[in-house]
């Protein structure tokens, strides 16, 4: 019987699951949906028209001053230089790289450090041109799940713009590894990559004409991505033998706290003082309450009414009760967004979307954010949907330095997606079954309670599913000085299922528990298989200090990728200060953290 991903993209030549029987199609209307399709291909055809003009003229730039030191001109043939042929040696998809590269109008004569640069903007113009021509098949019929999947893919494409637009500016002065940006070009390119394979994921869900033109726009803008940081990680280190080994892990970030400090460096000091003080005190620019007393009665009116791109602290007070809203997301223009609700159990965000209902993962959420610096505070994000339907995501956050604290995630599988990007987790209850901590962001969980729930007759429970493909993405989930419980419904029954603290979903998975305590409903080999022997000689799965009845490992899984962890500096790659630099980022929010192992 199949306990698995059910729309999660399985490993090569492994057998798919079920299909979920479905009885009604709540398609949207295809009146509604035209409207709205014109008017987002307008603003498509605007988003992609400025990103193409600020990589022409940074190309332009870059050419012109190639051109200048060149002394011998363009080489006419398509056999590669010396330095395309390194630059192309240290990645992937060597063939693709060199072709690409040799495309670029001066590549024959620029040099290694240049080829940084060009990489990138190879990767940004066929991103930007993927977006732009699947912007033109909006207007063709789709039944519902098409269109989920179809929205989702110009969605996550205006996003990799946006982040390969923010990766070129970062190189385009031709050092390879500007100050204080190294950790952001990474974070940046790994995310533009997650965001074409969950594209891939969600068309690989559907058929017809649609997602074939689709996959056709789409083809090897992976690959180049995935070629683009491994020449970028390789240049910023400077040592070639490095190359497939994450940033974050070559050198040790040197940092440290203020004295008493419990919240990372990101957050400034207004706003560690709003993570502290009671909601009713917190001085918030917009007040939500259904019952009329604040400034709107709805989440969404709310975030529509916040400014765009704030480079200032816009703080959402959201009152006690449930609020049930479509499509209730943080979209990528609304930047350091606030909400902060009266505690868990009092402001809830609540759904019950599924792939029950012929739509993607990624669209089942029933609270998204994508929008740099978004901070939830005091909330409870649901939902319902319940075991039988499969992917239910509760909270999907794809926002780079965002910050969850104090905060409860209910829902079973697919409970929380860490999309992408840089995310710290301090002291929320989280609850699940199948896979319900899963995605690729680079995200540390601190202090936090993580609940089994008792899963279908036919599962077992996996806490984590996490989804790095490639060895240079500075991704994972680390779970530091966490409660790993089981809820009193397993507790009576959990003889009869089976809890596992992951399994891979990608090639390169990456997990690690550290000083966590771990109930005796974990089964003692602790890890689970995605499918046979996929991943398991290239994940990385680790276990430090742990306690608790289910934190032996003398019974745990031989697999070549898993670690006991005995040492404490390889157990700190994966902490606040080293995984996900937050010392740099979270003070200035105002959440409570540990930047390393221990205070």
């Amino acid at each position: 019987m199949d306990y698995g991903r059910l729309g999660k993209t399985e490993p090569k030549n492994a057998s798919k699951a079920e299909p979920i029987p479905i009885e009604n199609d709540d398609a949207t209307s295809l009146t509604a949906a035209t409207t709205w399709k014109r008017r987002y291909r307008i603003k498509l055809l605007l988003v992609f028209s400025v990103a193409f003009l600020v990589a022409s003229a940074v190309s332009v730039a870059v050419i012109f001053a190639i051109r200048a030191k060149a002394s011998g001109g363009l080489h006419g043939g398509r056999k590669p230089t010396v330095a395309i042929a390194r630059a192309c040696s240290r990645t992937l998809y060597q063939d693709l790289c060199i072709n690409s590269l040799l495309d670029f109008p001066g590549a024959n004569s620029a040099t290694e450090r240049d080829l940084v640069h060009i990489s990138v903007n190879v990767t940004l113009r066929r991103v930007g041109r993927a977006l732009y021509t699947s912007s033109d098949i909006s207007n063709l019929d789709m039944d519902g799940h098409v269109r989920s999947a179809y929205d989702d893919c110009l969605e996550l494409l205006g996003g990799s713009v946006d982040h390969l637009d923010r990766s070129l500016a970062a190189v385009a002065d031709g050092n390879a590894s500007p100050t204080g940006s190294a950790q952001d070009v990474v974070t940046w390119l790994s995310a533009a990559m997650t965001n074409q394979d969950t594209c891939a994921e969600g068309l690989d869900e559907v058929s017809g004409s649609v997602k074939e033109q689709m996959e056709e726009r789409l083809k090897d803008l992976s690959e180049l991505v995935s070629n683009s940081l491994a020449i970028y990680s390789a240049a910023a280190t400077g040592d070639e033998e490095f190359v497939g080994i994450p940033i974050q892990n070559r050198r040790r970030l040197m940092s440290s706290l203020e004295e008493g400090h419990r919240f990372p460096t990101w957050l400034s000091k207004r706003e560690r003082a709003l993570l502290q003080m009671p909601a009713a005190e917190a001085q918030a620019d917009i007040v939500v309450a259904k019952d009329g007393s604040g400034t709107y009665t709805s989440i969404k009116e709310a975030i529509k009414k916040a400014p765009e791109r704030s480079d200032r602290r816009i703080v959402i007070y959201v009152k006690a009760g449930k609020y049930e809203e479509d499509d209730l997301k943080v979209g990528k223009k609304k930047t350091n967004l606030m909400f902060i609700g009266d505690g868990k159990g009092k402001t809830v965000i609540t759904g019950g979307k599924s792939v029950a209902d012929k739509i993607t993962t990624f669209r089942t959420a029933s609270f998204a954010a994508t929008g740099t610096g978004f901070i939830a505070r005091d909330m409870t994000f649901e939902n319902y949907a319940g075991p039988s339907k499969h992917q239910a995501v509760a909270l999907r956050i794809g926002a780079d330095h965002s910050v969850v604290y104090r905060c409860e995630i209910l829902g079973y599988q697919d409970t929380l997606y860490v999309h992408s990007q840089r995310q710290f987790y301090r002291e929320c209850d989280i609850y699940g079954t199948v896979d319900f901590i899963f995605g690729n962001a680079a995200v540390v969980l601190q202090n936090c309670n993580i609940y089994s729930r008792k899963p279908m007759a036919s599962q077992k429970n996996t806490i984590t599913a996490q989804n790095r493909k490639d060895p240079n993405q500075n991704t994972g989930i680390s779970i530091h000085a966490c409660k790993i419980q089981a809820t009193s419904e397993l507790e009576a029954s959990k003889g009869a299922s089976q809890t596992y603290l992951g399994r891979p979903w990608k090639k390169y998975s990456r997990t690690v528990y550290l000083l966590s305590s771990i109930g005796d409903h974990v089964d003692p080999r602790g890890w689970l298989e995605w499918n046979g022997n996929f991943a398991l000689d290239t994940l990385y799965y680790g276990e430090y200090m742990n306690d608790g009845p289910g934190a032996g490992v003398s019974q745990r899984v031989k697999w070549p990728g898993y670690h006991v962890i005995t040492s404490a500096s390889e157990a700190s790659k994966f902490t606040v200060a080293q995984f996900i630099y937050g010392t740099s980022w979270l003070p200035s929010t105002g959440v409570a953290f540990v930047a390393g192992l221990s205070n």
